[in-house]
């Protein structure tokens, strides 16, 4: 696997994570997508990352007759930490 090849799939892995928290946050969403459905995520303005998905979703439906559901991810807040507190210290 080339660098550039782990870097989109880093990037799909992360995008899949987010739409997992989003569907869990937002059920009525995920009623109208069916169980065996492949999910193809798309960023709105990262073309570069659009066309590695759109390759990888073929790559998955080849032959198969399932249904196929575009996510198109038009705006994400930064990513910002959960820790609400900590200590550092050091340790040698």
């Amino acid at each position: 696997m080339t660098r550039g090849e782990r870097k989109m799939l880093d990037k799909n892995l992360d995008l899949i994570f987010e739409f997992e928290k989003y569907v869990i946050e937002h059920p009525e969403f995920a009623a109208r997508i069916p169980r065996d459905a492949i999910i193809s995520i798309r960023v709105e303005g990262d073309e570069s990352f659009n066309r590695w998905s759109q390759r990888l979703t073929k790559k998955h439906t080849n032959g198969k007759k399932k249904p196929v559901f575009l996510v198109n991810i038009k705006k994400m807040r930064p990513a910002a930490s959960r820790i609400q507190e900590l200590r550092i210290e050091r340790a040698a």
